[in-house]
């Protein structure tokens, strides 16, 4: 079991921060439709900055093993798609522009680390 655990211990972490930066991302839309107020604190930059430095972080570390693993660029070009997605958008002002390149990117990167796991079975 723990042999199992290592395998997938990456792209399971992937996948779950991956989650979560969706979920923020649209639950920030909603929220600031209906809290104006609150789009100060919850658009600052610094979450962006931090959760694109993890998506790099634990992209390449997932993406890389599993290349390793595997030998196929399929699920590391997924995902490095995904961050540069990601990463685009962090140029952008905020609006729909920027929030629907996030989403995408992180669904690019999701999907990344899903072939990236589907590939070691």
């Amino acid at each position: 079991m723990e042999r199992v655990w290592r395998k997938w211990r990456w792209d399971g972490l992937g996948l779950s921060i991956a989650g979560l930066c969706l979920v923020h991302c649209l639950a920030t839309t909603i929220l600031l439709a209906v809290l104006a107020s609150a789009g100060g604190f919850l658009l600052d930059p610094i979450f962006h900055e931090i959760g694109l430095l993890l998506a790099i972080l634990l992209g390449g570390l997932a993406l890389g093993q599993g290349f390793r693993v595997h030998g196929l660029f399929v699920p590391a070009t997924v995902g490095a798609i995904g961050i540069g997605m990601m990463a685009g958008a962090l140029t952008l002002p905020h609006g729909g522009t920027e929030i629907a390149l996030t989403v995408l990117g992180v669904i690019f990167l999701g999907f990344g680390h899903l072939l990236n796991h589907r590939a070691r079975i």
